[in-house]
């Protein structure tokens, strides 16, 4: 058997406990750290996957073909990375540590040579972005920070309509809220912004101990895939007031609630009969498509 060549003193070198074949395993991701003098910060949710079966199984549920172009929201060290080169056609990064971001190429280049070809890496805070390289995405897969995981998943539902699935791991709570339905104790403003365009399924759990350092809570797999809005004559943005008004105060009516969207309960009782929901109804009983309603309703009031 040849003797395994040593690695070079200045650069990232192939990993061989990854458990398959170009992806990262613990040992490999470590070492990665500790040659960018690198060490998860809180500043930015920072928990690396070091299990490469997770890796594989996000992109699995995510349905990832050789003809998607997947958007990564804070791809880390790039144990995700590897294994959505593996299978997708293109992929764009985004990183808002200037360390991961400026290592990213190298860690693919040595970990799978030529797949570098087909990555992008965008340095930004993700909530900025509203342009990315290359042809539209029509995928977002990632492991998000538990902090910023649901206004990222907004903000890139709305600012690129080619996306047409979604698969994030994120807190378990934060997966049961996105997923949750009408009268659920968990359903809120995450379940309706989110059922705005998408439908939403809770895809599976997720241990702790994958992640480096291990987070004192569990994960979940969220999948969203896209589909027409509501039809209504409201805005978004109006359907979204209505939406934060009702779930202000939950224990409070929707006669209650609206008062400040709409001026007086009075106005926001009309404006519920109109869209044929009980004024005393509160906001966890509703689905998004009566919320959109009630928004065109309210909206045709307050401005006439």
């Amino acid at each position: 058997m040849s003797p395994t060549p040593e690695p070079a003193a200045d650069g990232p070198v192939p990993d061989s406990g990854a458990g398959s074949q170009g992806l990262l395993g613990a040992t490999r991701i470590r070492e990665l750290a500790d040659r960018l003098g690198v060490r998860p910060t809180k500043q930015w949710g920072q928990n690396f996957v070091v299990d490469a079966n997770t890796v594989r199984r996000i992109v699995r549920a995510g349905e990832v073909t050789s003809t998607d172009h997947v958007v990564e929201i804070g791809p880390g060290l790039g144990s995700l990375t590897l294994a959505l080169l593996q299978e997708a056609d293109r992929v764009t990064a985004v990183e808002v540590d200037p360390v991961l971001a400026g290592a990213l190429t190298e860690t693919v280049a040595t970990q799978l040579p030529g797949a570098q070809d087909r990555l992008e890496v965008v340095h930004a805070d993700a909530l900025t972005v509203t342009d990315l390289p290359g042809p539209p995405p029509t995928a977002l897969v990632a492991n998000l920070p538990y902090n910023i995981s649901v206004p990222v998943v907004l903000h890139f539902l709305e600012t690129f309509p080619s996306i047409e699935r979604v698969l994030v791991m994120v807190q378990l709570e934060v997966a049961e809220r996105l997923a949750a339905g009408p009268g659920s104790k968990t359903y809120g403003v995450p379940s309706v912004k989110a059922a705005w365009w998408t439908q939403v399924d809770l895809a599976g759990r997720v241990s702790r101990s994958i992640f480096w350092p291990v987070p004192n809570v569990d994960s979940g797999l969220v999948r969203l895939v896209r589909r027409d809005p509501p039809a209504t004559d409201a805005t978004r943005e109006q359907v979204f007031a209505v939406v934060d008004a009702a779930f202000a105060q939950r224990r409070k009516t929707l006669r209650a609630a609206l008062r400040p969207v709409a001026g007086s309960g009075e106005v926001a009782e009309q404006a519920l009969l109109a869209a044929g929901v009980d004024p005393r109804t509160r906001g966890e009983q509703l689905e998004v498509t009566a919320f959109a309603r009630i928004a065109e309703e309210l909206m045709a009031r307050v401005t006439a």
